[in-house]
């Protein structure tokens, strides 16, 4: 399972943190459980009145999120899920989403958590889900680890002690 040997995910006091997520539309229950995961995450990292946004699809996530990230946000939560069919469209969209988002990150200097699941089937993407029964809960972790990089990106731009 991919969760082996991911960090602690703590929650901390991020009450004066602007979040904002961006989730996708496309296969509802997935993204119910996603959606739900991310705002647990930000209920227990203390983040008050989290902007939420829905987008048709993963391939809008990239400038949604950019849009967002513009605005000011401490951190951007991109939520979304794509299961591969019998065409490439799996391949393409998979690609454009994740650059984009990357792209996001690194031209603002924005946290995005990347909750973008990229599955076979919809099974694997039900266990990533963080519904009942789930093996892993996505939201909530791409929530976590975007909180936490926005908090060190703060500690590193007010020249505080990282160690």
């Amino acid at each position: 399972m991919s969760g082996e040997g991911s960090p602690d995910g703590r929650p901390f006091d991020c009450h004066d943190f602007r979040v904002a997520v961006v989730a996708a539309s496309w296969h509802e229950k997935v993204m119910a459980g996603l959606l739900d995961g991310a705002l647990d995450a930000l209920k227990r990292h203390q983040v008050e009145s989290p902007v939420v946004v829905r987008v048709p699809g993963s391939f809008e996530l990239p400038v949604v999120a950019d849009a967002l990230a513009r605005q000011g946000f401490d951190a951007v939560i991109a939520l979304g899920v794509i299961i591969r069919g019998g065409t490439p469209h799996f391949e393409f969209v998979s690609s454009a989403a994740t650059d984009g988002l990357n792209r996001v990150a690194l031209d603002h200097g924005v946290p995005i958590g990347f909750g973008l699941l990229t599955c076979d089937d919809e099974a694997q993407a039900l266990d990533r889900a963080g519904l009942e029964g789930s093996q892993e809960d996505k939201g909530y972790e791409a929530t976590s680890a975007a909180l936490l990089t926005a908090a060190t990106l703060r500690k590193i731009r007010r020249r505080e002690h990282l160690g």
